[in-house]
């Protein structure tokens, strides 16, 4: 049996991890008024032999999360809450980082504290959301943040950053990617801004980089990653002229800021990948630390991706959910477990921490 390089550590001077083998931020909204539920103690438990595990998207404010039971960070038992999730994950020799999200126009005011939406510029994501009455409504029109309040929503990911740290988290996840409110000021069709905040790739990045010098100012570089989603078409945002100038600007001053990761969302899309092999070679000439990349990926591709040397850590998703002990079964060649998508979002344990671990005496049975 040949030692995958997807099973081998990975070791840095920054960042020391027990497999190449992440798994992936997933938002499985198990969280009752973003409270995390003990369930998910035994989620990421369950999980904790990945060499990283990044938490789900958490809302660094109550108008943060895009969806209903979205898990928040914004106030003191949500906090309370994450802290025994990530005992129990270092109890069992794990690591986790929190993914940090402000959705921006994505969402509905039902879901999220009937507050507004807020947003770069005034315009509306055309499309439907699930509501707590289990009806799908129109997404609404978000509030433009003035340029007097950007400010204010810089320190709220700078406070939530602080809090991931002190609920234990080992680092944090900046979510700028996905068409939420970080990404929704990167992209010119979402952003019609005439400020210093619109317009030119310097100014549409601004506030990337406003938010990323006071988390990195408040618990340290080699504790930040960003995600990053170049050329995904998601809630109305297409691609753009200037996309690649655009994350090529990006990742050269984030290597300037040093931080920890650059983590990029992949999709497949007929048969082909949003990012081609072409961007993750400039993308290793700008960016020397460690890159990381989930979307679509099976065990042997991830594996094929790793050989090259273009990134350093593959991030599972849907494999994770069907399969908590996956690193063993890759690393033995134990069979993979089918997931059910119909538990993906909803539903209380069921799909949830149901997926069995397997064993070679299972295997032999089979």
């Amino acid at each position: 049996m040949l030692q995958k390089k997807l099973t081998t550590p990975f070791i840095s001077e920054k960042l020391s991890l027990s497999s190449r083998v992440v798994m992936a931020p997933m938002n499985r909204r198990r969280a009752v008024k973003g409270i995390p539920s003990p369930s998910m103690i035994t989620y990421y438990q369950q999980r904790s032999g990945a060499g990283l595990l990044i938490s789900d998207n958490i809302a660094v404010s109550s108008n943060g999360g895009a969806y209903m039971n979205t898990p928040g960070i914004y106030n003191q038992e949500q906090k309370q809450a994450w802290k025994k999730v990530v005992a129990g994950v270092h109890a069992k020799g794990g690591k986790i980082f929190a993914q940090l999200v402000q959705s921006g126009r994505v969402g509905h005011p039902a879901i999220q504290n009937n507050e507004p939406l807020i947003a770069p510029s005034a315009l509306q994501v055309n499309e439907t959301i699930r509501t707590p009455d289990n009806s799908y409504k129109n997404m609404t029109l978000p509030v433009a943040i003035s340029t007097e309040e950007i400010p204010v929503w810089v320190n709220v990911f700078k406070e939530a950053a602080t809090s991931a740290i002190e609920a234990g988290f080992d680092g944090v996840e900046i979510h700028a990617a996905h068409g939420f409110l970080i990404d929704q000021f990167i992209n010119p069709l979402s952003n019609i801004r005439t400020d210093e905040y619109g317009g030119s790739i310097e100014n549409r990045t601004r506030f990337l980089f406003e938010v990323m010098k006071a988390v990195i100012a408040a618990i340290g570089k080699y504790k930040v990653g960003i995600r990053l989603s170049p050329f995904r078409e998601i809630y109305d945002l297409k691609t753009y002229p200037e996309e690649l100038a655009t994350h090529e600007y990006i990742l050269d001053e984030l290597q300037k800021l040093d931080i920890l990761y650059v983590h990029f969302s992949n999709a497949i899309n007929d048969g082909e990948p949003s990012i081609p092999a072409s961007f993750l070679e400039n993308a290793r000439q700008r960016f020397k630390n460690i890159i990381m990349i989930a979307g679509g990926f099976t065990v042997e591709t991830a594996e094929e991706l790793l050989q090259t040397g273009l990134v350093d850590l593959i991030a599972f998703g849907k494999l994770y959910i069907s399969n908590p002990d996956l690193v063993e079964r890759i690393k033995n060649d134990l069979p993979l477990a089918d997931w059910d998508e119909e538990t993906f979002y909803y539903g209380e344990d069921k799909g949830y921490i149901d997926y069995p671990k397997i064993s070679f005496q299972d295997c032999s049975k089979s």
